[in-house]
């Protein structure tokens, strides 16, 4: 198999609006490595530069060290599964298979070969002779991905194949996936914005927002060790709750940060990891605290003040609103009921913390962070504002059509 890097790659299409900035990011040889983000942040663009279906404005690509960035997309030896994958109706599930490997002139004992691997590990065997039109729906996904994996490519690219699947069978299509790169032992690039997907099939993910890299990480670590706000809001389900305007003030060598009647203690572990705390304590800098529904808890007295504004029954957690400004999301085990007044536990040991203006996170890593041989782990975002800034000036204004 092979290894893929992306080198300082930018993509500005012809309308002059930017697809992909600076983007710096590496697979290793049989990594799983998933592509996170919305329908803006430019997953599908970099997939498809990596396959070599659009061109990238600056910077290399290179597969195995050999630079494919001028490369047709024939030559780059990829397969790539779309989001909409289609079957040829006219021909059966064997002669779709073997397609491709046909169309390149294999001979006829290969195609045979890679038919009969790929369609075993597919669970294929069974419908080879059938027609797309009375397949079922999962065998017709599995033949959409045999169809694009057979000849053996180097890299496998996947653009959100199963976006438009039922929850069971895009389940299913995962563990195929998953079992199809065991067996392959292949190096693959998934696209998603599903955070279930990513966080349970990716060896590492890359978080994407409007083209720009926030992080590249393992999955625990983007949890635990987020770069920027995005990317703690992005990771977790339900999303970080975060406090803004947050002072830090320091009282017998205690650190505390304030915003209002509300005043938390910041435990040592963490204090520990906020190298350059004195510039904040009883300063003009504001930070954000972050603090997850999972860390939360209903208490019988202490904590944090608050009032429900939504809980559902039977449900896992309810919104607790602090002050009008601040609203909670907190584990409850559908214990509390909307209008209650309560107490809110938090656990602060795993607190994370933002610089309010920049957004990125000021706290290092410590000996809970995993770590990785690659590169770009070490990777930092910009500033919130420096990126909003080079965003707004590479992305034309649409003109508003006067009436």
């Amino acid at each position: 198999m092979s290894s893929l890097k992306l080198t300082n790659v930018n993509m500005v299409y012809p309308s002059g609006e930017t697809a992909l900035y600076n983007v710096n990011l590496q697979a290793e040889d049989r990594e799983f490595l998933v592509i996170f983000g919305d329908d803006k942040s430019g997953k599908s663009s970099l997939l498809r530069a990596i396959a070599g279906l659009e061109d990238v404005t600056d910077g290399t690509i290179s597969i195995d060290d050999k630079d494919v960035t001028s490369a047709e997309a024939k030559d780059r030896d990829i397969a790539m599964v779309f989001k909409s994958g289609t079957l040829n109706a006219s021909l059966s599930v064997e002669d779709n298979l073997a397609f491709g490997l046909r169309l390149r002139k294999a001979p006829e004992a290969l195609v045979k070969e890679r038919v009969k691997i790929v369609s075993e590990i597919l669970g294929l065997n069974d419908v080879l002779t059938r027609k797309p039109k009375v397949l079922t729906a999962a065998a017709k996904q599995r033949a959409i991905v045999g169809r694009a994996v057979v000849r053996e490519p180097k890299i496998y690219l996947f653009d959100e194949p199963f976006s438009g699947l039922d929850e069971k069978l895009k389940q299913d299509m995962l563990s195929v996936v998953i079992n199809l790169q065991a067996r392959l032992s292949g190096t693959f690039v998934y696209a998603t914005k599903s955070l279930s997907e990513a966080m349970s099939i990716g060896t590492r993910i890359a978080v994407l927002k409007n083209g720009f890299v926030q992080q590249i990480d393992l999955p625990e670590n983007l949890y635990d060790y987020p770069t920027n706000e995005f990317v703690a809001f992005t990771i977790g389900s339900p999303t970080v709750n975060f406090i803004r305007k947050v002072k830090i003030t320091v009282e017998n060598g205690v650190y505390y940060g304030v915003n209002g009647n509300i005043k938390l203690e910041i435990p040592q572990n963490i204090v520990a990891r906020f190298e350059n705390i004195s510039e904040y304590v009883d300063s003009d800098r504001y930070v954000t605290l972050g603090l997850r529904p999972e860390d939360l808890k209903i208490a019988e007295q202490g904590g944090i003040a608050a009032k429900v504004s939504k809980a559902d029954e039977g449900k896992k957690f309810a919104e607790c609103e602090v002050t009008p400004d601040i609203c909670l999301n907190v584990t409850a085990n559908g214990e509390v009921s909307k209008g209650a007044e309560v107490n809110i536990a938090a656990d602060l040991s795993k607190l994370l913390i933002f610089d309010g203006q920049t957004a990125l996170t000021l706290l290092n890593r410590d000996g809970g962070y995993k770590l990785n041989s690659y590169a770009d782990s070490q990777f930092m975002p910009m500033p919130k504002a420096d990126e909003q800034s080079i965003h707004e000036s590479l992305n034309p204004k649409k003109q508003v059509k006067k009436k």
